[in-house]
């Protein structure tokens, strides 16, 4: 069963998604990234100028099945055309179809509240159907 967790009040959804992918990247992990076509295109930009020492590598939405099983990181509107399914990262706002592929699903949650009320409406639906959802609040993180 998917392992579930969600990472609440990330002051900026896609630098909080860089670090992660750059961490998982260092780690040899394989992540798929769903969201709209908007934000997997300022994650794009964002993974090339993230910093000026490391590269995530990556590829968005390609056709290409030879790109999408080499890249360890997918940017894709559409978790159903992922080769792989070790992680995804989930950006959107509803319920990505077929996240339950994926040994682990990462939600990423913004201080905003339009964004925090469907969060909870996709934590609603991950404990329905018998998720055991984890919550990791990023505020605890923070240095004082």
């Amino acid at each position: 069963m998917t392992h579930v967790e969600f990472h609440f009040n990330a002051p900026d959804k896609i630098a909080y998604a860089c670090r992660l992918l750059r961490k998982a990247s260092r780690q040899g992990g394989r992540v798929v990234v769903v969201a709209s076509a908007e934000v997997l295109q300022g994650l794009d930009a964002a993974l090339w100028s993230f910093t000026a020492t490391d590269f995530v590598a990556h590829t968005l939405v390609t056709q290409d099945a030879t790109m999408l099983a080499a890249s360890p990181v997918l940017l894709l509107e559409s978790v159903l055309e992922a080769p792989h399914q070790q992680v995804l990262l989930q950006l959107g706002d509803t319920v990505p179809a077929g996240f339950e592929r994926f040994e682990r699903l990462i939600e990423v949650v913004t201080l905003e509240e339009e964004d925090r009320v469907l969060a909870r409406q996709r934590w609603k639906h991950y404990a329905s159907r018998g998720y055991a959802v984890q919550r990791k609040d990023l505020e605890l993180k923070e240095p004082s």
